[in-house]
């Protein structure tokens, strides 16, 4: 049986990856010359299992208007009468309520530990190296009104088998020595000891090797122009290097894959948030991070690398508009310089920005679509490799046996 995976990113990457391994025929399609060059190449470099929250949470309406008005807030918006983005950020906001976050993080929380199985296999496997660290992710809080609204998270760590571990001030210097300049000014923080760091992009050269060496064939610098169906199947792709025909077909294109769908009748409900990322060298070890640490007020992570740290954070609402704005990276410039000021050189900043394909209520979309031969991979926002073996494990199977079950419609075919 042959599948079609559209999208090279760390998704349809894993997704080819698992379908070769479930003994399927797999070819993947991209525009790009190699795998992980778009939203997946310079990512905040987590694999956050225990952080794996939707943004949609209780208390986001009313900091979302604050934000408005603070210069260095998480969330910007850009104006807009857009349709998509106004429909999408109502579905974000109804999904506010506490009940449906807990709902919606379970989910996530579900996927992300299954990845986190799947990810340790394949490294005891094959021994990856991308430079990656399993020394957990710290969360840090500034302020005691964060401090108490971690409490509910903790609820469903617990529920989910996740371990964590709830620190002081004192016990965060512990654990991150380089935070030494912020003591006084943290009130505590969450440990989340299972979480690892690593280079995104650096996994996806060493798996598309891996998946070519197990018989993956990739199509790069090709265009994808429109899915072709025939009584409720696709029956092929239609590119700019030809028609491909097969059995099965998964779309994982991130932001993009909504525009493919459209023209088939089906609406899935991903928007391009777009994030923003700095990576830069360290040149002093006890001034630097040793691990992720994702300050809770700026909502940006940093995360080590062997000698380089990556900062990624600021959810902007703007549509597919790949600027690099100075007052958006000045944010990302403010926490590392606040947190380690001393442990990294900013003369040889690198600055990026990507599209994280968002859904309202920030669970992934993995399943078949009314057309009974074509599934989808995508809306992972910002976990998407935290998810992503995990997300293509469970696509995998859901393929094999896609002649033996019924499935519910695209709307609703999210994993649980």
């Amino acid at each position: 049986m042959k599948v079609i995976v559209l999208g090279s990113g760390v998704i349809g990457l894993t997704s080819a990856w698992y379908l070769n391994q479930a003994g399927f025929d797999v070819t993947v399609v991209d525009r790009q010359a190699k795998a992980g060059e778009e939203t997946s190449f310079a990512n905040a470099g987590q694999i956050s299992y225990g952080y794996s929250s939707p943004w949609a949470a209780p208390g986001i309406p009313t900091k979302a208007i604050k934000w408005l008005f603070e210069q260095h807030a998480p969330l910007k918006i850009k104006p807009s009468l857009s349709p998509d983005l106004i429909q999408w950020a109502s579905q974000m906001l109804s999904n506010c309520q506490l009940d449906k976050y807990r709902v919606n993080k379970s989910r996530m929380l579900t996927i992300a530990n299954r990845s986190r199985e799947c990810l340790a296999k394949l490294n005891q496997q094959f021994e990856l190296d991308y430079q990656g660290r399993a020394q957990g992710t710290l969360q840090i809080f500034r302020t005691h009104t964060q401090l108490k609204a971690i409490e509910k998270d903790m609820a469903l760590l617990e529920e989910s088998g996740t371990q964590f571990e709830l620190l002081d001030a004192k016990q965060c210097l512990v654990q991150e020595p380089g935070l030494a300049s912020m003591q006084g000014e943290l009130v505590g923080g969450l440990y989340l000891p299972n979480d690892e760091t690593g280079d995104c992009y650096l996994f996806c050269q060493q798996l598309q090797k891996m998946a070519q060496q197990a018989g993956v064939e990739f199509v790069f610098n090709t265009d994808v122009d429109a899915l072709l169906a025939e009584n409720n199947k696709v029956v092929a792709v239609k590119t700019t290097q030809g028609t491909l025909h097969g059995d099965h077909f998964v779309v994982a294109l991130g932001s993009y894959s909504k525009a493919l769908l459209n023209p088939l009748g089906i609406d899935i409900p991903v928007y391009p948030v777009k994030g923003y990322s700095l990576t830069l060298p360290v040149i002093n070890e006890q001034q630097a991070p040793t691990s992720t640490i994702m300050d809770e007020t700026y909502k940006v992570a940093l995360t080590r690398f062997e000698q380089r740290i990556r900062v990624a954070g600021t959810a902007e609402l703007a549509g597919f508009d790949p600027a690099l704005p100075d007052k958006r990276l000045a944010t990302l410039n403010h926490v590392v310089s606040n947190l380690f000021p001393q442990g990294v050189d900013f003369t040889q900043a690198e600055y990026w920005t990507g599209f994280r394909p968002m859904t309202p209520d920030g669970t992934p979309i993995i399943g078949q679509t009314k057309y009974s031969n074509l599934f989808t991979n995508t809306g992972h926002g910002t976990l998407g490799w935290t998810m992503a073996c995990g997300s293509a494990d469970i696509l995998a199977e859901l393929i094999a046996f896609s002649g033996q079950r019924s499935y519910t419609q695209l709307s609703v075919a999210r994993y649980v």
